[in-house]
């Protein structure tokens, strides 16, 4: 008899890595046996307006360096979702509460949960406060979480 996982699928672009998404990951986990995660891809986040710190790669091996992440696949545009929710034969479709009612169009297929963020903790504040910070000083922070994101990737292989 076939095993059968229960799948969760969310998206995001998950830049400048923060307790938030850890906590948000860890409850999307909890949900089910096996998650995925529809990464924004660097020219998808352009068309939304977004810059990221991190890289798409960077940023995946990031998710995919947690213990909560099973898969990482790009997210290339809006519309994917419902094909992806049939693809990866999602049961749960759940992102953080901040995109309430945005996808209840999935509850066709899935059930979907809208789950609370880490109060006081986003990746826009974060990067409101880095733009008071010297170009001197930014390019410090940025060799060192560089250098932090080498020494996490050396430690899981």
């Amino acid at each position: 008899m076939l095993n059968k996982e229960l799948v969760v699928i969310t998206y995001g672009t998950f830049d400048l890595f923060h307790v938030g998404h850890i906590r948000l990951l860890k409850r999307l986990k909890q949900l089910g046996d096996r998650l995925v995660v529809g990464l924004s891809t660097d020219e998808f986040n352009l068309r939304k307006g977004k810059t990221s710190f991190y890289s798409y790669e960077e940023r995946k091996e990031i998710l995919l360096c947690t213990e909560c992440v099973d898969e990482v696949f790009p997210e290339v545009n809006w519309e994917q979702k419902e094909i992806d929710v049939k693809k990866y034969g999602a049961k749960i479709f759940a992102i953080g509460d901040d995109w309430s009612g945005a996808f209840d169009f999935l509850e066709k297929h899935c059930k979907v949960v809208y789950l609370p963020r880490t109060e006081g903790v986003s990746t826009t504040e974060i990067k409101k406060g880095l733009e008071k910070v010297s170009q001197e000083d930014l390019e410090l922070l940025e060799s060192k979480l560089h250098e932090i994101f080498n020494i996490i990737k050396s430690i899981k292989q």
